[in-house]
């Protein structure tokens, strides 16, 4: 992907350069918008949400409404103020491009980490909407297959629903590459995020092409102010969305404070348990449900009167493994956190059949972690590692999932969690 759009670039690059910059008003009022686009997607953005302590960050980030609705009205225009405009595919890449890398100058001088895969996706979706629509308006087939009534708003809002697919595709690929998560749902979680903001660009992306069209350069301040607002409102919740979860971290680390767990045992089990069921194909709302039961799955310890040995509730009897879930889901009750959270915390100690899987997982780990951490543990990282899952996979008959182990076993191999198998 970063060849393709490396090679596009440079051939868009070198033929603009060859045959000067067309219509330059255009390409300048389009360019600053999707520059201001990138640079606000960056700059004093809030960090990514932690993949439950795994070290593994979200690898979506923020939308850039402003500067995908700027690509995309940029390569679907063809006409500027009531006459065609001059410009064709490679300038609409050459604009992107220069305006993409314009936009990170401002967060690399901050020190703002940026994320070269983000430009690479707006410089072929970008690329793919302009080849489907210009050669067509410019020949004008387009205008003889459609005329110029409502056919063509309906081909423009088709193409960029198209497009708002591919870059799904193309977001799901980057993601899988760069976490060797399962692409389905990494692409699943894609595709259900083009509802909201990605409706808001694709309609908005149209309306400015038709518009420019008729009236000129000005409605293209005018309508990026609803997108201000809509990056400013995602920024706000996911603000609030990494508030919350901090919160529940902070609670979860009452059993650390206290002395009934091991320090960092609560994001260790949460980052694997999230990971886990990614690797099963679990959807982002489910996979959070998860990881705040992960976060909050010893907080019954805190009922004991005696602390158990470094935590592990695994070697307990079964009635007492029982008391301290269904002790800890009161209490998660009482937080405010979702219902769904609580019996998660709450079933942890059932015999598995009986589980919702987000409690399979949780418990599989959780034995994990004492195992290959706690007092029993021998060996070597390694040799610890691979006793404990062959403990785990001799208690599938009523303790573990074996599928959930399995999934473990899978994201143990990678070694992207510090426990290699």
């Amino acid at each position: 992907m970063y060849g393709a759009a490396g090679a596009l670039a440079v051939v868009a690059l070198v033929w603009t350069e060859w045959h000067g910059v067309r219509q330059a008003e255009a390409a300048l009022a389009f360019g600053a918008l999707i520059a201001v686009g990138e640079a606000i997607r960056c700059v004093e953005a809030p960090p990514a949400l932690p993949d439950g302590g795994g070290g593994v960050p979200d690898p979506r980030g923020e939308p850039a409404p402003l500067a995908a609705v700027g690509a995309l009205g940029y390569a679907l225009l063809g006409r500027l103020g009531g006459e065609p405009a001059a410009h064709g595919v490679l300038q609409v890449v050459t604009v992107v491009v220069a305006a993409s890398l314009a936009g990170l100058v401002a967060p690399l001088a901050l020190g703002c980490p940026v994320d070269p895969g983000h430009t690479a996706r707006r410089v072929l979706t970008a690329a793919f909407a302009a080849v489907c629509f210009q050669p067509l308006h410019r020949t004008g087939r387009l205008a003889d297959w459609l005329g110029h009534g409502p056919f063509i708003v309906g081909y423009l809002l088709a193409l960029l629903a198209l497009t708002a697919l591919c870059d799904a595709v193309l977001a799901a690929a980057l993601a899988r590459a760069r976490t060797g998560w399962p692409y389905g749902p990494l692409l699943r979680d894609e595709l259900r995020s083009l509802p909201g903001v990605g409706a808001a660009v694709c309609a908005t992306a149209a309306v400015m092409a038709l518009t420019v069209a008729v009236a000129g350069l000005w409605p293209v301040p005018v309508l990026a102010v609803p997108l201000l607002l809509i990056q400013y409102s995602y920024r706000r919740y996911a603000g609030i969305r990494a508030t919350y979860r901090q919160t529940i971290a902070s609670l979860a680390r009452a059993t650390e404070i206290a002395g009934y767990t091991p320090t960092g045992h609560a994001r260790e089990v949460a980052g694997l348990s999230r990971a886990v069921g990614r690797e099963l194909g679990l959807s982002e709302p489910r996979l959070t449900v998860l990881e705040y039961a992960a976060l909050m799955h010893d907080i019954g310890q805190l009922s004991l009167v005696d602390p158990v040995p470094a935590g592990a509730t695994e070697p307990l009897p079964a009635a007492e493994q029982r008391k301290i879930a269904l002790l800890g889901g009161a209490v998660v009750r009482q937080t405010g956190v979702p219902a769904e959270v609580a019996l998660v915390v709450e079933r942890q100690a059932d015999p598995y059949r009986e589980q919702p899987l987000a409690a399979r997982i949780v418990r599989a780990v959780n034995a994990y972690t004492e195992l290959v951490s706690g007092p029993a543990a021998e060996g070597a990282a390694g040799v610890a590692a691979l006793r404990a899952l062959e403990r785990l996979r001799l208690a599938t008959a009523r303790d573990f999932d074996p599928v959930v182990v399995e999934a473990l076993a899978t994201v143990l191999s990678r070694g992207v969690y510090g426990r290699p198998r």
